[in-house]
């Protein structure tokens, strides 16, 4: 079993929030908000992307589905297209099947509580803590990313998160950390989220500037970057992919829908193939290929190798080929991986 923690950092809680009200983010567009579908859509989006990235994207998302009503309608199509660019496109298809659910299950407003927010697809227990925190003030602990890192320094805690049942014990003190009152929660959680992303960095702790400095473990033995404690690390993997870009007479471009598992799933692609071999076979004989300079996509745990190879000529009649002919004028409105995209705009 873990060693217990017997004490908790004095006075933690109240200086987080006088900190966060002094001294952290206070301007982002999602933030100042009691609306949970904004709160919510924020949250998915900044799950594995940076806030500098998340700024474009939002206001957009919420011109085009100003609310959960409007997002549950849409075409997943629609959805995915305004996605392009976000990567880690299975948050989109699940923000859908959400906005369906919220409407289907309860009738159009987000339950209050994070244990039934907790019950829809894509939101995992801190998301469903942050939503319940900054908008209905329930005492419930967020645990991302960057929250290990500030609690794990700050109370010393050096078990090996890798392992369930230490990650299980941090969520419990971070569940004893809560301010006492409830109008606190959304300060607080906001103060905990800041201090993660400007202070208390990964590779660079800047105790200076840090409300909890006197009272942080880490600091107080003078190693902050030995936390957190996680020995298993993900193991990165690459894949070669080759690209059949087939364009027509008219200037349109050959897309086919991928499928709804796997890479790039329900987004529309230029035909994918592991193969050089397979991707000239798909295409009608007599055409061209012409070879385009293969370039590295580096994805967060995996690297795709791209060869794209440009031909002209008719449909081909290959079932693995199958799919459309789309106009210029059409594809930059459509759902596309980020890699295709750049590539159909070279």
């Amino acid at each position: 079993m873990p060693k217990a923690i017997t004490t908790l950092p004095e006075g933690f809680a109240r200086r987080m929030v006088d900190w966060q009200r002094l001294h952290g983010r206070q301007s982002l567009p999602w933030q100042n908000t009691r609306d949970p579908y904004r709160v919510w859509l924020s949250e998915i989006m900044l799950q594995q992307t940076q806030v500098s990235t998340v700024l474009d994207y939002f206001p957009r998302f919420l011109g085009r589905f100003p609310d959960v009503a409007a997002l549950a309608v849409a075409p997943q199509d629609d959805v995915l297209a305004l996605w392009s660019g976000l990567g880690y496109y299975s948050r989109a298809r699940n923000l859908h099947k959400c906005a369906q659910e919220v409407m289907g299950r309860f009738g159009g407003a987000f339950p209050r509580r994070a244990e039934d927010l907790q019950t829809l697809p894509g939101i995992g227990r801190s998301t469903a803590a942050a939503i319940a925190a900054f908008c209905f003030d329930e005492r419930a602990a967020i645990l991302d990313g960057n929250v290990k890192r500030v609690l794990t320094r700050v109370l010393g805690y050096g078990e090996d998160l890798a392992v369930a049942k230490n990650e299980k014990a941090l969520w419990a003190l971070a569940q004893d950390l809560l301010p006492e009152p409830a109008a606190d929660m959304p300060r607080y959680t906001q103060s905990l989220m800041d201090l993660g992303a400007t202070v208390c960095l990964p590779r660079k702790a800047q105790c200076e500037a840090c409300p909890v400095s006197t009272v942080c473990r880490a600091q107080a033995q003078g190693e902050p970057l030995a936390y957190p404690v996680k020995t298993r690390k993900l193991k990165r993997s690459s894949a070669t992919l080759w690209l059949l870009w087939a364009v027509n007479a008219q200037g349109q471009v050959w897309l086919q829908k991928r499928p709804d598992t796997g890479i790039w799933a329900g987004l529309f692609s230029l035909p994918v193939f592991e193969t050089e071999a397979q991707l000239l076979a798909a295409w009608p004989q007599g055409a061209q290929p012409q070879f385009i300079a293969p370039w590295k996509h580096v994805l967060t745990h995996r690297d795709l190798h791209l060869h794209p190879v440009r031909m002209t000529g008719s449909a081909p009649s290959d079932p693995s080929c199958e799919g459309q002919w789309v106009d210029a004028q059409i594809w930059p409105d459509l759902g596309l991986p980020a890699p295709i995209r750049t590539l159909l705009a070279s």
